[in-house]
């Protein structure tokens, strides 16, 4: 694989100048900020990433004020004790998306934050301080344990919060492939791991979050 410093060089040929780069790079929260956020916005941005999945993001995102009114404004304590009954009622508003499967996963991820809230006090503690030198592994357990929150699900949801996370996209995935890291989408653990550790040498070696990292790869796409 080539180093960060042949990465920043394309990057910096590719977009002229290291001001023009920065202007393309995302910023992560830092630990604190994503210590503040309120375990109702964490589960409403894993709902809003979930209803995502497989639909036209401008569609969900014009009717999430709706889905904020019908989930309790997405308060875990709340949302967990939405039953059958009540879901299947959520079926017929035809001001929110009408999926079941959708649905469903919002009360079992509101079971995951409370889960996590009673071992760690904080559900925003333990996403700030899982260590992103291991980030595959957070992605592992909100596959696991969460609901819907397989494949990109995850460090998507982790983008949108803030977590600072490479995303396995696509142009990142190709970029991975001619550098000869992974041949395949990283599903596994086994390739996951492998993604890891490119990411964490290239941290080593610019100090740069995993997030712009991620970026800097896809540029090396050419379209």
């Amino acid at each position: 694989m080539q180093d960060y410093k042949w990465l920043n060089e394309y990057c910096l040929n590719r977009f002229g100048s290291a001001k023009a780069l920065e202007a393309q790079l995302p910023e992560p929260k830092t630990a604190a900020q994503l210590r503040k956020i309120p375990a109702d916005r964490y589960l409403s941005t894993m709902a809003l990433r979930v209803f995502r999945a497989g639909l036209k993001h401008s569609l969900v995102d014009a009717k999430w004020p709706a889905f904020e009114q019908v989930f309790f404004g997405f308060d875990p304590e709340k949302v967990v004790l939405m039953g059958a009954e009540h879901l299947e009622r959520l079926m017929q508003d035809t001001r929110i998306i009408r999926h079941l499967g959708k649905l469903k996963s919002v009360p079992r991820n509101a079971q995951l934050i409370l889960d996590i809230v009673h071992e760690h006090k904080s559900f925003g503690a333990f996403i700030a301080d899982w260590p992103v030198d291991d980030i595959v592994g957070l992605w592992q357990y909100l596959a696991k344990h969460g609901n819907q929150m397989g494949g990109l699900s995850a460090p998507r949801f982790l983008r949108m919060v803030g977590k600072d996370t490479f995303i396995p996209s696509g142009d990142v995935v190709a970029a991975l492939n001619a550098q000869g890291i992974v041949d395949r989408v990283p599903s596994s653990k086994r390739d996951q791991a492998k993604v890891q550790e490119a990411f964490n040498q290239w941290q080593a070696e610019s100090g740069r979050p995993l997030c712009q990292l991620s970026a800097m790869l896809a540029y090396t796409v050419n379209h």
